[in-house]
């Protein structure tokens, strides 16, 4: 399928919404990633599925993180650094420890 063709799919027209259209809208979302909403023919917004919310912020998560260490790197002035498996190595921790590790809660 052609993204033109995706992209004329995805829309919706706020008079949908004001019609009472809306869950119909929603359950769409069960089947296209993302729908723009027009508001006097205009682009207004775009609705996307938890999925893909998920997806877009874990992307946006790894952007920053390497980012980040890309500067740390740069910045280190020849320092050496360590490898991931040193710093567990350092630290006593294991693969098996991580993944058998119960999710922190916090207040």
């Amino acid at each position: 399928m052609s993204m033109a063709y995706e992209a004329l799919n995805s829309l919706v027209s706020i008079t949908q919404f004001n019609k009472g259209q809306a869950s119909r809208i929603f359950d769409r979302l069960n089947t296209e990633k993302q729908l723009i909403v027009l508001k006097n023919n205009v682009p207004s917004a775009v609705i996307i599925s938890p999925e893909e919310y998920i997806r877009l912020s874990e992307i946006a998560e790894d952007y920053y993180l390497l980012t980040e260490a890309q500067t740390r790197l740069k910045n280190s002035n020849g320092k050496k650094t360590l490898s991931f498996s040193e710093v567990m190595q350092s630290c006593g921790i294991t693969e098996d420890d991580i993944e058998n590790a119960e999710d922190l809660e916090t207040e």
